[in-house]
């Protein structure tokens, strides 16, 4: 019985990575990697209570993709995704944990009298630190699975027209400012609080700035992301995936690669 349960889950994901466009998957990963990257990198404020990171700029489009996600293929999908592209990030860090490692200096690193310095810097900057990845990991899956059901919940609360403009705003908008405050609130609270020596009123007033950040960024694409889940839907994209999901194709084909 696992061993078959095993297989199904299996053979769903695989005709899911087979339905979702390649160009969503591929900006997906894209989005998760840049973003944890460019939290290692604060923004300078003037307000002595307020923090922030460079992640904020990018980490917007993390959320939409998975809202998009879950309003098509269900939150189960999303989360799927997420951890695929979480692996990946993984991934990616340990190649360029290996390449900071690997003897040689860095373009930048040639200023006079301060080579040394410069390249060990941007060898620890690409390299990543343990706490920062760790944190990052934690913080994005936690703030996902919450962005994706709490979407799918809320979409469910529209009977009339759970397909129309205003359930996926409020959709959109809720999830996302609840898993956006959660992914910046456990990020500082793991990693900026305990390593960077911010206060915890500057980890929340992150978490917060953060979240309306995203909200305006929800505000100004919110349409894109409607268009583009009602595209899908009319042109019954991801049809394989449900079939396969409600049991309806019993053979291996979306793993063996066989039409």
């Amino acid at each position: 019985m696992l061993k078959q349960r095993i297989k199904k889950e299996w053979r769903e994901f695989c005709t899911l990575l087979k339905s979702v466009p390649v160009l969503v998957i591929a900006l997906f990963i894209m989005s998760v990697f840049a973003m944890n990257l460019l939290a290692n990198k604060s923004v300078d404020v003037s307000v002595e209570w307020l923090a922030l990171d460079c992640g904020i700029i990018v980490s917007w489009f993390a959320f939409f993709t998975m809202d998009i996600l879950t309003k098509h293929f269900g939150p189960k999908a999303a989360t799927q995704m997420t951890v695929l592209a979480t692996a990946v990030n993984l991934f990616f860090c340990l190649l360029l944990f290996i390449g900071s490692v690997i003897p040689g200096s860095w373009g930048e690193s040639y200023v006079e009298g301060s080579e040394g310095l410069l390249n060990g810097a941007l060898n620890a900057t690409f390299g990543g630190t343990w706490y920062v990845v760790f944190g990052s990991t934690i913080a994005f899956l936690a703030s996902a699975i919450l962005n994706n059901f709490s979407n799918f919940a809320i979409g469910k609360l529209f009977k009339r027209k759970p397909d129309g403009m205003c359930a996926y705003i409020m959709r959109s908008y809720v999830s996302t400012a609840v898993g956006q405050f959660v992914d910046n609130l456990v990020f500082a609270l793991i990693v900026s609080h305990f390593f960077f020596g911010w206060t915890i009123v500057q980890c929340l007033t992150c978490a917060a700035t953060g979240m309306l950040v995203e909200l305006l960024c929800e505000a100004i694409f919110f349409y894109p992301g409607f268009a583009i889940t009602s595209r899908w839907k009319k042109n019954k994209v991801g049809e394989e995936y449900f079939k396969t999901r409600e049991g309806g194709m019993e053979d291996e084909s979306a793993c063996n690669g066989n039409e």
